[in-house]
């Protein structure tokens, strides 16, 4: 029986409070489609406090940034993207493009193209994200996407160096300073100063989220990737103080960020529980980890794995740590999840900074149908089809000929009809009529 030790706050304010992000996203994309440029200079005043004379980065500006940042520093950034670009070349290179011959003169396949303009954003108003820098633009651009630009808002007041040396280092082609929903909302519709995109990639908050969902479908998106989630599944085998860190860990990203635990061991959750309670007493970030722990934090006890995961599968989490005894069993029977850590070795900040695998994931249960952002996503799966021969256009077109009567199409019958009589030496196929069977 599932025991629930802590619970977060209840599925109505929840939903109360994303109406009201909804209707406020609304308005100001409503805002910038009709005042543009003006439009964003304005909510970038009021959200950031920022309004320079250009919100895209100079080439003198980007080097400047660079130079500020230590050997040591730069360093650390290149070694994170020599990770996360080695796998995004690996998920690249598996991904063939084919062709055919299905049936003799028959030949089908299919070609991966780059989306032509992507935008990246970054998230950096309370913590300068640099790793989505390498997340994003650097994985675009080994996808072959042509025209990668990259925003951020501004940290304590003006562009934070680390962020720009990332997106520059990554392969941005264009360097914005401007955060917040008027960020997405520009580079999706295009203002008089920022050519529009085709695709809008990147974590963010509730409001950057709820934009990216309203413009989809004018642009493509990566996925829904809103206040990120952690679910630590653990048994005795792990203690409590591991726990907590890693829950607490992830709460530190934002005031409505869930951590849950999920156990089979009562003695596990309330040592847990405690040593929470102890670590946010010297948690630098604690005014943050505590506030999204006491309000979204949850502690959930199960009678046997088979229970957790039950229970993880319908939670459908953004990062699922596992350390228990048999971590792998997870890794084969779990179906819903952004990404998996398996092993008290492993953690979410490694995936998060510097493994190699991608740090965007799906959020809101989004699991169930999607996985995380990935070199595939910049890509368009294109399909294509080719006859070479008379007898397989005649042979084809018999076919396709009576299936079209059946759905009642006559102009696309009479399509399959022409190859017939031009190709198989038919002329006495009628128009817009089936094809007769062939007499034995």
């Amino acid at each position: 029986m599932i025991r629930y030790l802590k619970r977060g706050r209840d599925a109505q304010t929840r939903a109360d409070d994303d109406t009201a992000v909804r209707n406020t996203v609304e308005g100001i994309i409503r805002d910038i489609e009709s005042r543009g440029d003006t439009a964003v200079r304005e909510y970038s005043k009021k959200f950031d406090k920022w309004e320079p004379q250009e919100f895209r980065l100079s080439r003198a500006a980007i080097e400047k940034a660079m130079k500020s940042l230590s050997a040591r520093e730069l360093e650390d950034i290149r070694f994170a993207q020599a990770q996360i670009r080695n796998f995004a070349q690996i998920q690249r290179d598996s991904m063939k493009d084919v062709e055919v011959e299905t049936r003799p003169g028959v030949f089908l396949g299919h070609r991966h193209i780059p989306v032509n303009a992507v935008g990246c954003y970054i998230p950096g108003g309370k913590y300068p994200m640099l790793a989505s820098a390498h997340m994003s633009v650097l994985t675009a651009k080994v996808a072959g996407v042509k025209r990668v630009i990259a925003t951020a808002p501004p940290f304590q007041g003006e562009p934070h160096p680390a962020i720009v040396t990332a997106m520059h280092l990554a392969g941005a082609d264009e360097i914005l300073v401007l955060g917040g929903v008027q960020a997405v909302v520009a580079m999706a519709v295009g203002t008089g100063s920022i050519a529009p995109v085709d695709m809008l990639v990147g974590p963010g908050n509730m409001f950057v989220a709820e934009a990216k969902r309203q413009l989809y479908g004018r642009v493509g998106i990566d996925l829904f990737a809103g206040p990120t989630e952690t679910l630590v599944i653990a048994d005795d085998s792990v203690d409590g103080e591991l726990c907590a860190v890693d829950l607490l860990g992830q709460a530190e990203h934002g005031p409505t960020s869930p951590a849950v635990l999920l156990t089979d061991s009562e003695a596990l959750a309330k040592a847990t529980l405690a040593e929470i309670d102890k670590q946010l007493q010297r948690l630098p970030t604690a005014d943050i980890a505590s506030k999204s722990w006491a309000e979204f934090g949850e502690v959930i006890v199960c009678d046997s794995r088979e229970e957790m995961l039950q229970k993880a599968d319908e939670l459908a989490s953004e990062h699922v740590q596992v350390m228990t005894r048999d971590p792998d069993w997870f890794l084969d029977n779990m179906t819903n999840y952004g990404a998996l850590f398996l092993g008290p070795r492993t953690n979410v900040a490694f995936g998060d900074k510097v493994i190699g695998t991608n740090h965007t994931l799906p959020t809101n249960k989004a699991a169930r149908y999607t996985g995380g952002l990935w070199v595939g996503k910049f890509l368009k799966t294109c399909t294509f089809q080719r006859v070479t021969t008379d007898a397989a256009s005649a042979e084809i077109g018999e076919y396709c000929s009576r299936l079209c009567h059946m759905e009642n199409f006559a102009g696309h019958g009479e399509q399959a009809n022409i190859r017939v009589r031009r190709y198989g030496d038919r002329a006495e196929v009628p128009w817009y009529e089936p094809v007769a069977e062939l007499q034995k």
